[in-house]
């Protein structure tokens, strides 16, 4: 198999990383890649915005499957153009990726489908938006409707800074053409995790269950970032957990796109608020997450080659995954002033020593290649991950192969895992 897989980040290095692994590739592309990519796959600068040229590409190279990571591309309809050429592609449809593309589109269709989430109202108008927030009164959590790069979330204490938030992204577009509308929802409280399910429009597989760090700072404090670090397997979601959100969530969203029309092909992500045995759905995502990718791929055992093509084909009935036992962790290693303003162009050293830490992975996200060095070229810079036989041993083979690293600024958070960690130590 020839793959190209799309996009330039982390996720995106993860997968090229874990398709190149396979025995029945012959060759990995990357469109356009990033400063770390390029040793296991070969770059072509063809950005991942680019509908007509990806697809001009897939058709130049011959590939067998388009494996596409960032929702962007997704939501524009990349997937449909491939179709419609005859090429094999893993990820959803435009009409299916609304899933992501549209916070109010999905809220609509869980309550249509009976998936449970929190109480919700869409607004375009900012005096309506103020209205319903003096109707509730209290905590709420604002978001933009768009795509906003997973930065489009604002959990609001009181209706004051409610109504912050509700003028920042309609009146002065914090989160840009992605804040034309507004989605309030009751705040939830428990613990997040994500369960991840590779669909080929009936059947599914679900992935093991991973938890995310959103928050800037140690102590998941500050605001929303892309993800600061990711690890799996999550304890949070215990085996019942487990099959209640199958059960609850994962089946009836594979279903319910069916049934209107927009069978699901791809990755489902869902993002879920954990509370005793309550579960309730935050958000879908439509693709791999960033950085929950890194740390899924380096536990999966499987080929994942033969499963996307299988997915992309609708033919995953009796497709199975394997797992390796003990955990991985992700650390990211972020920009000065990320998720805010931050500079690009600074020399990062120490990747070969990084590299020769045993049990760690450095993966690229925002990075680029210039006469034999790499320089930073994005806010989340690499993707640190480490695995073990426990959880502990993996954070520690992370955060020892990003103590080899430097470069100006770099920031990172010092807690990833701290939930589980902590868990642990008290059983």
């Amino acid at each position: 198999m020839k793959i190209l897989v799309v996009g330039g980040g982390g996720r995106e290095h993860a997968l090229c990383w874990k398709l190149s692994r396979s025995p029945v590739v012959t060759e990995v592309i990357c469109a356009p890649g990033n400063g770390g990519i390029a040793d296991c796959a070969r770059c072509v600068p063809t950005p991942a915005a680019d509908v007509e040229g990806l697809l001009a590409l897939a058709r130049h190279e011959n590939v067998d499957l388009v494996v596409v990571g960032p929702e962007a591309p997704l939501v524009a309809g990349l997937v449909d153009r491939l179709d419609e050429a005859g090429i094999p592609a893993f990820g959803p449809s435009a009409a299916a990726a609304r899933l992501e593309g549209s916070k109010a589109f999905s809220k609509e269709f869980m309550v249509r489908h009976g998936i449970p989430t929190a109480r919700f109202s869409a607004h375009e108008v900012l005096d309506d938006a103020l209205a319903e927030i003096d109707r509730r009164n209290g905590p709420c959590v604002v978001k933009a409707d768009g795509l906003a790069a997973g930065k489009g979330v604002i959990l609001c204490a009181s209706p004051a800074e409610a109504r912050d938030a509700v003028r920042a992204i309609l009146c002065d577009g914090a989160f840009g053409t992605a804040g034309a509308r507004v989605v309030i929802e009751d705040f939830l409280c428990g613990e997040e995790a994500s369960i991840l399910a590779i669909c080929d429009g009936t059947d599914f597989i679900t992935l093991m269950a991973a938890q995310d760090h959103k928050a800037a700072y140690d102590g998941d404090t500050g605001p929303n970032t892309g993800g600061m670090g990711a690890y799996c397997p999550a304890p949070v979601v215990t085996p019942a957990l487990r099959q209640q959100i199958i059960a609850q969530v994962i089946t009836p969203t594979v279903r319910g796109m069916a049934a209107d029309g927009h069978p699901f092909r791809g990755i489902l992500y869902a993002g879920m608020m954990i509370d005793g045995d309550r579960i309730s759905v935050l958000e879908f995502n439509v693709r791999f997450g960033d950085p929950e990718c890194q740390p899924l791929l380096a536990m999966l055992e499987s080929d994942l080659a033969p499963v996307l093509l299988a997915a992309s084909r609708g033919a995953l009935k009796g497709t199975t995954l394997a797992w390796r036992d003990g955990a991985a962790l992700c650390v990211v290693l972020a920009a000065g002033g990320y998720p805010g303003n931050y500079t690009t162009g600074d020399e990062i050293t120490g990747l070969a020593e990084a590299a020769a830490v045993p049990r760690a992975v450095v993966f690229h996200a925002g990075t680029r290649a210039s006469d034999g060095r790499i320089h930073t070229a994005g806010g989340r810079v690499l993707g640190v991950t480490g695995t073990g036989a426990s959880l502990r041993e993996a954070a520690d083979n992370a955060y020892a192969a990003c103590d080899c690293i430097h470069f100006n600024g770099m920031r990172l958070r010092r807690d990833i895992g701290h939930r589980a960690l902590k868990s642990l130590e008290r059983m």
